[in-house]
């Protein structure tokens, strides 16, 4: 396991440094022009970095049975803060979401917290009521039920990106663990309509999905983001127009260094840099799969599988946005986009995925161990 950590830190540390980069590339001239500086959003992204490190260091060197000792009171916190950032006062809101904190310069967005907490608590409840999976009361109704809360929670701010892949990625991991089909397959059938009447109710969300199907119908409105977007992604050509290069981020391609930096990258290293982040996420997905394949236990097994999934899934998402495979979505790409609480808590993410791959922390001469199948404790008493 020490191979897949090593290479994990040295993917990870890639993405980061190619998203310092491209976060400066894309944001400087914007940033000179709006705040006088060039260096605006690289200072602060640089200090979310900083705090997302210290943050992953700490998950990393805790014990992570500790932490599904409290998964209960965090996820608690969780609801709570997704409560609180819906009130008038307390919670920011930007281009009619309420959805982040604001703490002195830093920003904090609670859903981000409440992703990793809730594929958490889903991994120990499947972990340990493996013998009661396959009954649709005690096995499949207390998962949906939270995933329910924090989903309903969510989409109030409004943020049905985020709600979907988080539902997506909690789907993956009742698989997986092995809930019956019978029960999963109505419930996937059922969140086909429920997502449609989302989206019809607001009326940003039609316009998205008319500029998707036909942006060119209109170039100045709805459809402007994605065009300037493919525009980006087309210029790039093989190698790219060269780094700093970028001709639609001179107040062309809108959230160029956020949502659509994929674009900048595509168009400023061209189909040879835009393969190569590809292929860094698949890397990461592939060695998150493989920890979790070899993890000592089987929340350590569900917990790598749904992390990994989600940031998989993110960036997957955050791509066919930006080469209008899908309809806009808010997401950013993991590591690489210009966010605070999206980056500190993707650097926690892989803080744990390196805490599963090493194991139960000894304590003295023996091993904290975990059970995987108690039906009643979370977490059993040393051995």
């Amino acid at each position: 396991m020490k191979s897949l950590r090593q290479q994990l830190l040295v993917i990870t540390a890639v993405l980061i440094a190619c998203g310092v980069v491209m976060i400066y590339s894309a944001s400087a001239i914007y940033a000179r022009e709006s705040y006088g500086t060039g260096w605006y959003y690289l200072t602060r992204h640089l200090s979310y970095l900083t705090l997302g490190l210290l943050a992953g260091g700490a998950v990393l060197a805790m014990d992570y049975t500790w932490l599904r000792r409290h998964l209960k009171l965090l996820l608690g916190v969780c609801f709570l803060l997704l409560i609180a950032v819906l009130l008038p006062g307390l919670g920011y809101e930007v281009s009619g979401a309420r959805r982040w904190f604001r703490l002195g310069f830093l920003s904090f967005q609670p859903s981000e917290a409440a992703q990793v907490i809730v594929i958490l608590y889903m991994a120990d409840v499947l972990a340990r009521k493996q013998d009661r999976l396959r009954s649709f009361l005690h096995g499949f109704v207390p998962p949906m039920l939270i995933l329910g809360t924090v989903v309903g929670l969510m989409l109030l701010q409004p943020d049905l990106g985020t709600s979907v892949a988080l539902a997506a990625v909690v789907f993956t991991m009742l698989f997986v663990s092995g809930i019956e089909m019978i029960h999963l397959g109505p419930t996937l059938a059922s969140a086909i309509p429920v997502v449609a009447i989302l989206i019809a109710s607001k009326p940003y969300r039609v316009r998205r999905i008319l500029a998707f199907t036909n942006p060119w119908a209109d170039p100045h409105g709805a459809g402007f983001q994605l065009i300037q977007s493919l525009v980006a992604v087309g210029t790039g050509g093989i190698f790219g127009l060269g780094l700093g290069q970028s001709r639609q981020k001179l107040f062309y391609l809108p959230a160029a260094h956020t949502d659509f930096i994929f674009a900048v990258i595509s168009e400023e290293l061209g189909l040879v840099g835009a393969t190569a982040v590809l292929l860094l996420f698949l890397a990461f997905v592939w060695l998150g799969i493989k920890i979790a394949l070899r993890a000592s236990d089987l929340f350590a097994q569900l917990g790598s599988l749904g992390l990994t999934c989600l940031i998989g899934l993110k960036a997957l998402m955050n791509m066919a946005v930006a080469t209008g495979l899908v309809p806009t979505k808010g997401l950013p790409l993991p590591f690489v986009s210009y966010g605070g609480s999206s980056l500190i808590f993707n650097i926690m993410i892989v803080g744990l995925l390196l805490n599963f791959a090493r194991g139960p922390v000894a304590v003295g001469a023996r091993a904290v161990a975990v059970s995987s199948t108690a039906p009643e404790e979370p977490v059993a008493q040393p051995v």
